[in-house]
């Protein structure tokens, strides 16, 4: 028998490792052959820890799998009490568009033969015999834009830094995960490690940097545990080093760990805190791209942008921009998370609706209760009710309608949850976590919940002061986390005024 089990964070967290163990002790006791395979998740999270034996149907599901499930494994699968079906043919599953994740939970991790027989490094080699400028090219024609919430084109930035003249130049993955509801980054470095170190190898000998740093946060040890594996096993292969599958180039890299704070997530306070400075945010210009990482020419991209990457070479840049709604090309993976039927990744092409995910591919609320709102783009997203359903998922769309993606997670509330207790939440949280550097932020989010609980009180007046202090956040704050939190607030005043007791007129 080939058994799957999940070594992904989100199935160790419900008892995955204790379900291998049973796993092989239950083999063992009936003196039967197992191979355990620890894979890394599909991303169907309610199934966690979702087990896959291997069958001439495929692989087939179980989940979500506990310590008393283990022995009826080894008997009639068809009339397993957890049977779930071939997994490839599970609704939420089967309805993806997997291509920057079509490995993850198929493969082992750390296995870089499995990653090579199921396509990993044919975009590397493809890249080396198209040179630096012909890689640039490639992902500019790709229409790949960043993954972290930016969303600004990937090319334009590796344009800038190829042509930038310096003697050293940098890739730096900000893998700094800290919006809450958000896991993609944490799934491809824990189930796809080789994916992102590929990604980052094309970058270099694009923009001719020699040098990388993955950023990650110290609350994710299970991710940086498998980077740094993956890394000396991708050294050790020629993948990494002086010279890069014999191409003469070099490029090498290694795992760097933050402590954690959310501001690090900015593009140059992470890379203050890399050169082990505190993490403040720095004015810009001048942009990283020019003075970045020791004041050289720095790539800065996102986990999932630079993961995407090995897809785009090896398939062709017309395959991928292929995908997706106007100017948002390829696909997103689509975090869904709070209270839903089905939370987990899914990768999708951009162009669905909004409605479409949160009714169908998340199955409406856990709880039973109607969709009352839906956060997009982590604590600094704007909330969106059911009257924006039909908007498609794509930058410029959901721009047009006062949100925005960031990071694509997507956090659902039913009709019980208090929407000024939310955007008294986004104001407290921007207080908490600003770095100090500006004073919209360090004081502006200080105020805004002062100001929130006045209008809780009562204060009408106050709900003029709260616009213009979040007209003054947006517009002169130094980076997003200030310039971002008056998403959440004004979207939760203007969609759900009765519940800061106004009514909508006064709201407007």
């Amino acid at each position: 028998m080939k058994i799957y089990v999940p070594m992904d964070a989100a199935a160790k967290a419900v008892g995955a490792d204790e379900v291998a163990a049973g796993i092989l002790a239950e083999a063992a006791a009936r003196g039967i052959d197992v191979t355990l395979v620890r894979n890394g998740t599909r991303g169907m999270v309610w199934l966690e820890p979702l087990v896959e034996v291997e069958s001439d149907q495929g692989r087939v599901g179980f989940g979500p799998v506990t310590l008393a499930d283990v022995p009826a494994l080894f008997g009639d699968l068809g009339a397993h009490p957890k049977a779930v079906g071939v997994v490839e043919e599970i609704p939420f599953f089967a309805a993806q568009t997997r291509l920057t994740f079509a490995r993850c939970g198929v493969t082992d991790p750390l296995s870089l033969s499995e990653y090579e027989a199921h396509g990993g490094l044919a975009g590397l080699r493809r890249a080396i015999g198209m040179g630096p400028a012909g890689i640039v090219q490639e992902v500019t024609d790709s229409g790949l834009r960043g993954r972290g919430g930016a969303g600004f084109p990937t090319g334009i930035k590796w344009q800038t830094v190829a042509g930038a003249q310096a003697a050293q130049k940098y890739i730096v993955c900000n893998a700094d995960e800290g919006d809450s509801g958000t896991f993609a980054d944490r799934m491809i470095m824990e189930g796809d490690p080789f994916c992102l170190i590929e990604g980052m190898v094309i970058a270099g000998l694009g923009v001719g940097a020699t040098r990388g740093f993955v950023y990650l946060r110290s609350e994710y040890p299970d991710a940086i545990a498998a980077m740094r594996a993956a890394v000396v096993r991708a050294r050790g292969a020629g993948i990494l080093g002086a010279d890069v599958l014999g191409s003469g180039a070099a490029f090498d890299m290694e795992v760097r760990v933050g402590a954690g704070a959310y501001v690090c997530g900015e593009e140059t306070s992470l890379l203050n805190s890399l050169e082990g400075k505190r993490g403040v945010v720095r004015a810009k210009p001048p942009l990283p791209a020019l003075q970045g990482f020791m004041g050289q020419p720095t790539v800065v991209n996102n986990v999932i942008s630079l993961a995407t990457v090995p897809v785009i070479f090896e398939k062709g840049a017309a395959f991928y921009a292929g995908f997706g709604l106007g100017r948002s090309k390829g696909t997103i993976p689509v975090q869904i998370a709070g209270n839903v039927r089905f939370g987990g990744l899914f990768e999708t092409a951009f162009g669905m609706t909004l409605g479409k995910l949160v009714d169908e591919i998340a199955g409406g609320t856990g709880s039973g209760h109607p969709v009352k709102a839906v956060q997009i783009g982590g604590p600094l997203g704007a909330y969106f009710g059911r009257e924006k359903f039909e908007t498609p998922f794509g930058y410029e769309e959901f721009d047009g309608q006062g949100g925005l993606i960031g990071h694509a997670g997507l956090a659902v509330f039913d009709s019980h949850v208090n929407m000024r207790e939310m955007a008294r939440f986004a104001m407290e949280f921007c207080a908490v976590e600003s770095c100090g550097k500006c004073t919209p932020c360090r004081i502006g989010a200080v105020r805004g919940v002062e100001t929130i609980d006045r209008i809780g009180r009562g204060d009408t007046a106050a709900v003029e002061l709260l616009t213009d202090l979040c007209d003054t956040m947006k517009d002169s704050s130094l980076c997003a986390l200030g310039g971002f939190t008056p998403y959440p607030v004004m979207s939760a005043l203007s969609h759900f005024p009765e519940d800061f007791g106004l009514a909508r007129e006064a709201a407007e």
